[in-house]
């Protein structure tokens, strides 16, 4: 829905020319960044200092800072309110302190509170999980070049957080190995930590000056303090930054880590075949692997896994997906999540927008994904793996000499096959489902003009070997597929004004049978009988099914103020028809040219009702490469705190009725209807033992659809070391128009031969997201996960376009359409449709779209970090699930239907253990 952009804070339908349109914006927005570009440079040269000490004695890392080594470094003090009082002193004093050997670098702070040990209020919680609770954080720009961070994270209870180097920000799946201490006095807390060389990234020289920027949060105060001051309407970051200075490191990091890892799996699933060979109800396996980090120098990091187990994961969410458009799931392995900051591409940032996507190139989710190839009907058993194996990949990431920052991963994926058989013809057999793949994807990108500006290229390949009993697989998979693109972001000297863009070409290559599929897909639907598209030059852009590629560009610009009470930005985003980068990276649709621009308000002094209040109004459209638009929206949205410190918001929309080339799914365009939104939230003060906050949302389209929805979420905390949240979700949606199925009939000739059904469905889903944490100390946890999901859809009036570029249906009446089967309880199953009603001419039969969705998705992890960097897992998975329809659907039945299903259970042991230094 709507997305927002914030300041700089610690990580915790006429026809018209898309053409035309595209130039005139660009020019727009590159003259409104020239302009401004000879602003007043910001003075930076009173950032403050802090030098660190040679290690002259020992230090025994207890938290206590009372070892005399101590004494010899200078502390840094001087912090200043970031909120809620604006660039005063912070109320609590703050004092750092950095000493270093040849070793390690050694951080000693203490935490002044004029409450003393009462006044700390601190939360155990897993490694990275420090939302709540005071806390002190440290963010290093070791480069010295305006760009990087790596952050730590400390709170009183000895919990630490850490995000390593990454572009753009830092990267939280990191977790390099250090120690940590804290301890709660007389006079506040206390800090110690011991960061290893070799965990750290940073220039050759032996002499060290990084930037530096320390936040410290007082909760009961709702106090943040910063050392290197920036104020709330100004662009802060590592351009902002203090100085750490004094640091010696005297010889280079290196060595080899690595993380071996056994398991063993016991899975219990309920046989979804009767009579199958290939189900018998459980299944055993073991396996082993390991993770292999090398350091090259102090800024390179090649990392490498072999024969990966991610049986730790969480669990997808469940979801009904009735659109054509594939549905997004967050990446959750570590492999992949640990270093993905580096192959971040592009990016899209926009104050307030909607249905709009940036252009990354890299969704690791397509590595090791669930095969794509088809198994034929003609099979009653077939056992089909769930994911595609990955046998290894490997990762360089880092800095050059030069200034470069790199990153490179190559992964290798296994031929899948299905095993299948048929009693009626002969033994089993196997059934290729995924050739061998190759993924490769590479990032180059450089930071100048002291932070103020970043170029980067990224390249993506994926190529996959067919075998000569793959046909069917060479006719539904593209051979190889290729992108290329470039980004960038420029800002003035004071960082008030930005341009940001990306250009992408792509390319992808096969059977001419896997490129129709493509021109095909819901993406971009070459085949619709009304496009104006031209030829397949460079670039493709008509429906040829004897083509052997597809070839596309896209882009995104933007040009934004940043800083300042008033802020505004306006910005393009395009995909030509033939753009495709499914293979190794997330697309849902191309063939658009899409604007939008914002105003935004901000308030940070507080007023007689409000803590800091945000305004936000701007609009956008969309075209589509014919010139239809798609898309018109005008919207504007209210966020604040109040004054009680609980958080408010507002945000509405209205959408004038446009032009839609996707509604029937490869036919002629129609209409869509107007609709407006509004949506509220109301949060309360999150230091609270129960935190609580409500979002509602209806929506009203001009043809009698609605959607109705209430998200909600709870959380409370009985003791500093425990946390429960439950959200529960309800939504009603009533569409006027869902698409059932479409057929070739002659006699529509007002759709060129094709008819799209369409019908009046209501849907109702619930779902509620419960969590458990449990932390034992900061090394022990016990996490506790359950969704329980239910959704029901019951179709009627059933219905088509009258004619292209209309909104207006008409409803098939009892001549036309009749029930052609239906099920025990008598139910229609199955639908005879004879729209001409002529007995002369064919009739078309659809399955009753009705559907009931239950599901019930959940696990435990026990999670012990028994060494530094060595972890044991034990983990149980369960999930029940049925599709079977009810008569008589109600949220109550629905419920204890699931419980009554047979569960899937997993039993996964897993243990890694760290062998480094």
């Amino acid at each position: 829905m709507m997305k927002m952009m914030s300041s700089s804070t610690p990580a915790a339908p006429p026809r018209a020319s898309a053409g035309r349109g595209t130039g005139a914006v660009v020019a727009v927005l590159l003259l409104t960044l020239v302009r401004p570009a000879l602003a007043q440079t910001a003075a930076h040269s009173g950032a403050p200092r802090a030098v660190a000490a040679a290690r002259t004695g020992p230090i025994a890392l207890d938290g206590a800072l009372g070892d005399a080594a101590w004494s010899a470094a200078v502390p840094a003090t001087g912090f200043r309110q970031f909120r809620p009082a604006e660039g005063l002193p912070a109320t609590q004093r703050t004092e750092l302190r950095f000493l270093y050997d040849d070793e390690a670098l050694y951080i000693g702070a203490r935490m002044h509170d004029s409450l003393g040990a009462a006044g700390v209020r601190t939360r155990l919680a897993r490694r990275d999980q420090i939302t709540e609770g005071d806390y002190l954080q440290l963010v290093f720009d070791t480069f010295h070049d305006h760009a990087g961070r790596t952050v730590f994270t400390l709170n009183p209870s000895g919990v630490k957080g850490d995000a390593g180097q990454a572009s753009p920000g830092a990267d939280p799946s990191w977790d390099p190995v250090w120690e940590y201490a804290a301890r709660v006095d007389s006079l506040g807390w206390t800090a110690e930590a011991r960061i290893p060389w070799s965990q750290l990234r940073f220039p050759r020289d032996s002499l060290q000056t990084w930037g530096m920027q320390a936040w410290r949060y007082v909760e009961r105060l709702d106090e943040l303090s910063m050392w290197s001051f920036w104020g709330r309407q100004e662009t802060g970051g590592p351009q902002r930054f203090g100085h750490l200075e004094g640091v010696r490191v005297r010889s280079r990091p290196g060595g080899v880590e690595i993380m071996p890892y056994a398991l063993t799996r016991a899975s219990y699933a309920a046989p979804t075949q009767p009579g199958s060979p290939f189900q018998d109800g459980s299944r055993y396996q073991a396996r082993i692997g390991a993770d292999l980090r090398m350091l090259l120098g102090s800024s390179l990091t090649l990392s490498a896994t072999l024969n990966p187990d991610f049986g730790e994961v969480e669990q997808d969410p469940a979801v009904v997906n009735l659109s054509a458009f594939e549905s997004y799931f967050e990446e959750k392995r570590p492999f992949f999540v640990e270093g993905s900051g580096i192959l971040f591409f592009g990016g899209f940032e926009c104050y307030s927008c909607s249905n709009a996507a940036g252009m990354n190139l890299f969704y690791s989710r397509r590595i090791g994904r669930a095969p794509q190839g088809e198994v034929p009907e003609r099979y009653v058993y077939r056992d089909v793996p769930r994911d595609t194996r990955l046998l290894g990949a490997a990762k360089l990431t880092g800095r050059t000499a030069a200034g470069w920052q790199i990153g490179f991963l190559d992964a290798v994926t296994r031929r899948e096959v299905a095993r299948v058989e048929d009693p009626d013809v002969g033994p089993a057999t196997r059934v290729p489902v995924e050739p061998l793949g190759n993924y490769l994807v590479g990032r180059v990108r450089r930071t100048t003009r002291g932070g103020l500006a970043t170029w980067g290229v990224m390249g993506t390949s994926v190529v996959r070997r067919f075998e000569a009993g793959d046909s069917a697989l060479r006719e539904a998979l593209p051979g190889h597929a290729e992108a290329v693109g470039a980004d960038w972001s420029v800002a003035t000297r004071d960082q008030t004004y930005r341009l940001i863009g990306t250009f992408v070409l792509s390319s992808v290559a096969g059977d001419s049978l896997a490129v129709a599929r493509l021109q095909r897909s819901s993406a971009r639907y070459f085949q619709r009988p009304d496009r104006e598209g031209g030829g397949n030059a460079v670039f493709s852009n008509r429906y040829d099914t004897s083509a052997g590629r597809l070839r596309g560009y896209g882009g995104y610009l933007r040009a934004s103020r940043d800083q300042g009470p008033w802020r505004w930005d306006a910005m393009v985003n395009f995909r030509s028809p033939g753009f495709e980068v499914n293979d190794l990276a997330f697309l849902q649709r191309a063939d658009y040219v899409w604007m939008n621009a914002n105003v935004m308000r901000l308030w940070t002094t507080p007023g007689a009702w409000y803590r800091s209040l945000t305004w936000i109004a701007g609009a956008q459209q969309q075209f589509n490469y014919d010139g239809d638009r798609t898309d018109l929206q005008f919207h504007q949205s209210f966020a604040g705190q109040l004054p009680n410190y609980w958080t408010a918001s507002l945000y509405a929309r209205y959408r004038p009725a446009v032009y839609d080339d996707r509604m029937t799914r490869g036919g002629a365009v129609v209409r869509r209807a107007s609709s407006w939104y509004v949506g509220p939230r109301l949060g309360t003060d999150g230091r609270r033992a129960v935190v609580a906050s409500v979002s509602p949302s209806y929506q009203d389209f001009g043809d009698g659809s609605t959607i109705t929805t209430l998200n909600a979420s709870v959380r409370v905390k009985p003791a500093a070391n425990v946390q429960l949240s439950a959200g529960p979700a309800y939504t009603r949606l009533h569409d006027r128009g869902q698409y059932v199925q479409a057929f070739v009939d002659p006699s529509a000739t007002a759709f060129f031969g094709r008819r799209a059904v369409f019908g009046d469905m209501l849907q109702t889903t619930v779902s509620m997201v419960t969590r458990v944490s449990w932390t034992f100390t900061p090394q022990l946890t016990l996490e506790l996960f359950a969704e329980p999901f239910v959704s029901s859809g019951r179709f009627g009036r059933f219905q088509e376009y009258v004619r292209p570029r209309s909104g207006e249906r008409a409803e098939f009446d009892s001549l036309q359409l009749r029930v052609a089967a239906r099920d025990e309880s008598g139910r229609p199953s199955r639908y005879r449709l004879d729209p001409d009603r002529n007995a002369a001419t064919p009739d078309f039969e659809f399955d009753n779209p009705d559907f009931d969705v239950r599901s019930l998705r959940g696990n435990a992890v026990i999670r012990w970090e028994f060494r530094p960097g060595s972890t044991l897992f034990v983990v149980w998975q369960q999930e029940r699930s049925s599709s079977a329809l009810r008569s008589d659907p109600g949220l109550d039945r629905e419920l204890g239907e699931i419980f009554r299903e047979r569960p899937d259970n997993v039993i996964v042991i897993k243990a890694s253990y760290w062998i480094g230094r």
